[in-house]
């Protein structure tokens, strides 16, 4: 894997994936408080929760469970001192589609959290990670 990060001005920058893609980064605050786009500790914790994501459709998918929308919040805390690592990631996931079991959506956040995700095996070096979930059914009444 490959990737590419140039310096525009100030503190934005770019990134490139090695598959072509481009993301603007950085930390500098305009007058009007914004950003030029998420920090790179940012971009971790994304990559984390997408990576998560990914694997609780796949499971669920190769399940036959007739998912149909997987959103992640997560809530995390850094060390105060630098290196500012993270500390603390919770992952809360909501789960929809049709007459989903709840086992199965459980079971495959847990292979995920604790098997297949390379981003938070990452994570739990440094922080304590926890989740949860609600599971909404979209069945037509």
């Amino acid at each position: 894997m490959k990737a590419r990060i140039k310096w525009v001005e100030e503190r934005t920058f770019v990134g490139e994936s090695g598959s072509d893609h481009k993301i603007v980064l950085g930390t500098a605050s305009s007058p009007e408080g914004r950003t030029p786009g998420p920090s790179p500790m940012e971009l971790v914790l994304i990559g984390t929760g997408g990576c998560s994501a990914y694997d609780v459709v796949h499971i669920l998918e190769k399940g036959r469970e007739a998912v149909e929308d997987c959103v992640v919040e997560l809530d995390a805390d850094r060390a105060e001192t630098d290196p500012k690592v993270f500390t603390r990631i919770h992952m809360h996931f909501i789960v929809k589609g049709r007459a989903l079991s709840r086992d199965k959506v459980k079971r495959a956040i847990d292979l995920s959290i604790d098997k297949y995700c390379s981003a938070s095996a990452m994570m739990a070096k440094t922080a304590t990670l926890t989740h949860d979930f609600e599971v909404v059914d979209t069945t037509p009444k």
